[in-house]
């Protein structure tokens, strides 16, 4: 069964630094646009990065542009969101997406002092 599992969500502080992955297993991950999507207390889902399936094309919603950074492995069927200066509003659960069809079960990021 299709399946993606995110990981490296937690609490830091204003301005830390974390590094989400997502797993993919099952599809054929090197085939499908990737992206990170995340949803805050109380919202909706908002679209954050898209990375194109060979990983040399990336796009970015602008309150994130120059702190995050999508990559993502083919070999190792695994995808990445390096985030730096992180700020309260970037709390939400952080999810990653295939295509727009497999969904992963989501990652907490809590950026507080």
């Amino acid at each position: 069964q299709e399946q993606l599992v995110e990981s490296g969500g937690g609490l830091v502080q204003p301005g830390g630094s974390l590094r989400l992955s997502c797993a993919a297993s099952a599809f054929s991950f090197r085939d499908y646009e990737m992206r990170w999507v995340r949803q805050a207390p109380g919202k909706g889902l908002e679209w954050v990065s898209d990375i194109n399936s060979g990983g040399a094309s990336a796009y970015y919603r602008d309150s994130v542009k120059g702190r995050f950074s999508i990559s993502r492995d083919n070999a190792k069927n695994t995808l990445f969101l390096q985030m730096n200066n992180l700020k309260p509003e970037d709390t939400a659960v952080y999810y990653c997406n295939a295509g727009g069809g497999y969904w992963g079960q989501g990652t907490q990021v809590t950026v507080s002092s």
